[in-house]
């Protein structure tokens, strides 16, 4: 704020040059009280940078809901005039026309923020703005989508006009993929793939974008496209692939017998960091079913992979190699049993950007993750050391191995451990004897039911051989001496003579 002589010196050279001149005048138009710049339309430089980022915001979000509202109507468009040809390059032009002149008026708004009329117009276009309807209402899409959206755009104006044309591919290709729905799986994965390397291509040899920039731009557009695709191309009806989740994740399930020594896995649980580790690999590797993107759920089957090696690093004292590595990766998706693997599996060979599955370790992790699902489909007993009786006992459940006795756990475990290893075989034990009676329960039934059937049958033959003939009732005989006079074949009752003499 201007001292009282400073206002005096400013009205004395105002008076010389016989303009009087207001203090209110000078001053900032905002009412900070400093002094404000006529360059800067009467606003002091503080308020002036506040108002242009204020102005700049809301030009970004108006641009935002300018691309919204064009691609509704471009999908609009696209749904009414599906037999019509060259819809998409239609569609697109009248895109970038649109674009192109509401980018126009949004410069000319902002160079004419600072007018005199500014306010007016701005609550007038505030006003307009809360009577039109929210493009968000109408979106079908979802939150994730929508974020992923407002990244890749906020990506691609950082890059300009290879940003441009990368976005200009990625409509065309998601508008093209709309209209081949019915191709087969196959068939899409090789459009996407195809799609990969043209857009790389164009990077490298017609904006001579470096290597680095080039990767980081095709993750972002995987990103985009996957996300938008990921409800029509990943476990598709058309496929078996869902068929085969169910028979692994049965298969794994018979499988819960297997213990770490049987596969000969270097890993030992009973250290507190190296449970954390395991535990931390399977949620890492059932957390990759939540992903859209291949590229996200190859950096979950990284990270399991990492707590793996940490893990047998801290057990052995010593870098894990290749051949602790993948007994241990078969152990932790047996434990863990992760959801719709096959189909993860087949989504990210289709439709993953092929320089990152074929080289780095995102693509050695991921074909050891396809090895130990293979091992674990054709897994059988001479894989775990164990005679087929045996290996044919666990899988229908009749038995199961036997745990750690107590004895011979090392000094140093807790007494907690020892006592839930005995409570186990305790248990296991109570379950042998009890399918054990149920079996000898069964077979009691079965054999009272066979031996009611065969009395049953011999009863049936013997009345068959020696029938029974039931004759009628004679009539009775009537005692001598009863007064039955209806019967006239009896003599007559005595009657007592009396003799006189």
């Amino acid at each position: 704020p201007f001292s009282s002589s400073a206002r005096r010196k400013m009205n004395l050279k105002s008076e010389r040059r016989g303009i009087h001149v207001d203090q209110s005048e000078l001053l900032c138009k905002k009412g900070c009280g400093y002094y404000g710049n006529p360059a800067w339309q009467g606003f002091c430089s503080k308020c002036w940078r506040e108002e242009y980022h204020k102005a700049r915001q809301k030009q970004i979000q108006e641009d935002w809901e300018l691309a919204e509202r064009l691609q509704r109507e471009e999908e609009e468009a696209y749904a009414s005039s599906q037999s019509t040809q060259g819809a998409q390059s239609l569609t697109f032009s009248k895109f970038e026309e649109k674009k192109t002149n509401e980018k126009t008026r949004k410069v000319t708004t902002v160079k004419k923020f600072f007018t005199a009329s500014s306010r007016a117009g701005a609550k007038k276009a505030e006003i307009q703005e809360a009577k039109a309807p929210s493009p968000s209402i109408h979106r079908q899409a979802s939150i994730e989508t929508d974020r992923v959206s407002k990244e890749f755009i906020e990506f691609i104006r950082t890059c300009q006009k290879p940003g441009q044309d990368i976005y200009k591919q990625c409509k065309l290709f998601l508008d093209t993929m709309s209209h081949k729905r019915d191709l087969s799986i196959e068939e899409q994965s090789e459009c996407a793939q195809d799609f990969y390397q043209n857009v790389a291509d164009r990077l490298q040899t017609r904006w001579k974008v470096p290597p680095e920039k080039v990767e980081k731009a095709m993750d972002e557009v995987e990103k985009y496209i996957m996300t938008r695709q990921y409800k029509y191309v990943f476990c598709p009806e058309t496929t078996d692939d869902e068929k085969k989740d169910l028979a692994v994740q049965k298969r794994i399930r018979a499988l819960h017998w297997v213990t770490p020594q049987m596969l000969c896995v270097p890993v030992s649980e009973e250290i507190p960091e190296v449970s954390d580790m395991v535990v931390k690999a399977i949620t890492d590797i059932i957390e990759m079913d939540s992903k859209r993107v291949p590229r996200d759920k190859l950096a979950c089957i990284t990270k399991c992979s990492k707590h793996i090696f940490n893990a047998i690093k801290i057990t052995k004292n010593e870098p894990a190699s290749a051949d602790d590595f993948l007994p241990t990766l078969i152990y932790i998706v047996l434990k863990g049993n992760p959801p719709r693997l096959q189909s993860n599996i087949q989504y990210i060979t289709r439709f993953c950007n092929p320089s990152r599955l074929m080289t780095g370790e995102d693509g050695y992790y991921f074909t050891n993750l396809c090895c130990a699902v293979a091992f674990i489909e054709k897994l059988d007993a001479q894989s775990l050391n164990l005679s087929q009786e045996d290996f044919d006992r666990f899988m229908t459940g009749q038995t199961s191995p036997k745990k750690q006795e107590s004895d011979s756990f090392s000094p140093d475990v807790c007494l907690g451990v020892k006592q839930m290893c005995k409570s186990l075989d305790l248990l296991s034990q109570l379950n042998e004897r009890q399918e054990r009676i149920v079996s000898e329960a069964k077979k009691l039934e079965k054999d009272l039911i066979d031996w009611t059937d065969g009395i049953t049958k011999e009863v049936e033959d013997i009345v068959e051989k020696y029938p029974l003939e039931i004759k009628p009732k004679s009539q009775a005989l009537a005692a001598i001496d009863s007064e039955n006079v209806e019967n006239d074949k009896l003599p007559p009752p005595l009657q007592p003579q009396v003799y006189a003499g």
